[in-house]
């Protein structure tokens, strides 16, 4: 009687070798067996490509590492790219296509600017592409939304997709930090890196709303179509205004089917801060961690939680890509490929239905708040509540601190509302606006 032939192993090629990539290597060595258990055949990693060969990288065989990216991709079954940034990472992921191998990467910033070229290529060579880790680390949010909820409708998506913006907004709300002071704090413990600007300026979650946005709709939604601001100009009068209404700043992704004044269906795909009541489940999410809020029609609400960044989480949705694809490759088949069939177009921000808090520093004389309710009939802006407050100058003079929370309108109502109160002679000056969601 003839003993089966083992499986041929799975060759598997690194590239990058940084905090997440070592963690990637770490795994693939440590949990061979299981690993291979899992797939139906080993995975031999064959290769990881470094800037640097001669670094010492503890408890990996100086012997896998190698300068010749271009070359490793050519010899394997499967590659992992977590490099990041455009080039090299293009050319390297669509060599690899060429030469047969499926993809796994955690680069969003090339997803959510090129992802249509990628899928296109993989489907040119009949191998997979899977991106896990791209949005949200260690959360299994993509796939959820790109198979699991692939027989729904999504409606939308809220999300906090950077644990640097949260780290920095839940200190300035816990501990009464200033923004400069919480920045350098989750530098000092890694959340942030040295420049910070990727993350605070919400570059890095516009690249995964984009991301979000192509699986939930069913349409290409790239960085560019993403209205974005950053957490830059959060004040500490901001978090204070939001604690006054039970209410927390958070770096919010938000991705939802809307429409236009004509009626045309749309996509709102925005990234900024906003204020959400300290009753929403968003709003407990603390330090560097990461959620991922999602309405559909027939499911309902799903809250997806937990860390969104780090060596270890990262690496761990990265091996779950893995297994994936190299399944594929023992058992036959693919996975998912791009579904944009809807074609739905995104809408420019000034579409978008939301709220704004907006702050004045007013006179305090007879008139004042009519001609400021005035202002908002004018663009079609109802007022959800009004509170004010006197303040005396250093003159000695006293003035009025007026705090307008609206109803939904749209944000260019909203925004033609805030210019129009600007140029009131009775409102010295607008001294905060931000836009209230969640409720």
């Amino acid at each position: 009687m003839s003993t089966p032939s083992a499986p041929t192993p799975l060759r598997v090629a690194l590239l990058g070798c940084g905090v997440v990539g070592s963690s990637v290597a770490r795994m693939i060595i440590d949990g061979a067996d299981d690993l291979a258990a899992r797939v139906g055949a080993p995975l031999d990693l064959v290769g990881i490509a470094v800037r640097r060969p001669g670094r010492e990288r503890f408890g990996l065989d100086p012997q896998l590492f190698t300068t010749d990216a271009a070359e490793l991709v050519t010899r394997a079954d499967i590659v992992i790219e977590v490099i990041g940034g455009i080039e090299p990472a293009r050319s390297l992921i669509l060599s690899a296509m060429e030469h047969g191998a499926s993809v796994v990467t955690a680069n969003k910033a090339l997803l959510a600017e090129d992802g249509p070229a990628l899928y296109e290529a993989a489907d040119e060579h009949g191998v997979d592409i899977y991106f896990e880790a791209a949005v949200a680390g260690a959360i299994p949010i993509l796939r959820p939304i790109r198979e699991s909820l692939a027989g729904d409708e999504v409606t939308k998506v809220l999300g906090i997709v950077n644990g640097t913006t949260n780290y920095v907004l839940d200190k300035m709300d816990s501990t009464g930090m200033g923004f400069s002071e919480a920045v350098e704090e989750a530098q000092s413990l890694g959340y942030a890196e040295a420049d910070p600007t990727a993350d605070v300026e919400g570059f890095d979650a516009a690249a995964k709303a984009a991301i979000l946005a192509s699986l939930a709709f069913h349409s290409r939604v790239g960085s560019a179509h993403v209205y974005r601001e950053g957490i830059t100009e959060v004040t500490a009068a901001d978090i204070a205004a939001a604690a006054a209404m039970d209410h927390v700043v958070k770096l919010l992704a938000i991705c939802e089917r809307s429409h236009d004044d004509s009626g045309a269906e749309g996509l709102s795909v925005r990234v900024h801060p906003a204020m959400i009541p300290r009753t929403h489940p968003l709003a407990s999410v603390r330090e560097a961690y990461n959620a991922v809020f999602v309405e559909a029609d027939a499911a309902g609400e799903l809250m997806f939680y937990g860390k969104g960044a780090g060596g270890d989480p990262t690496a761990s949705a990265v091996l779950g890509d893995v297994v994936a694809v190299a399944r594929h490759r023992v058992g036959g088949g693919r996975g998912p490929g791009e579904s944009a069939y809807a074609e739905i177009p995104v809408l420019p921000v000034g579409a978008a239905r939301t709220r704004y808090h907006i702050a004045l520093d007013v006179d305090d004389r007879p008139g004042v708040l009519a001609q400021v309710a005035t202002a908002f009939a004018a663009h079609d802006v109802s007022i959800e509540a009004v509170r004010q407050r006197l303040v005396t100058a250093d003159d000695g003079a006293t003035r009025a601190s007026l705090i307008v929370v609206t109803h939904t309108a749209t944000d260019a109502a909203l925004r033609a509302t805030v210019e129009a109160l600007a140029g009131l002679d009775t409102v010295r000056a607008v001294t905060s606006v931000m836009r209230v969601e969640g409720s």
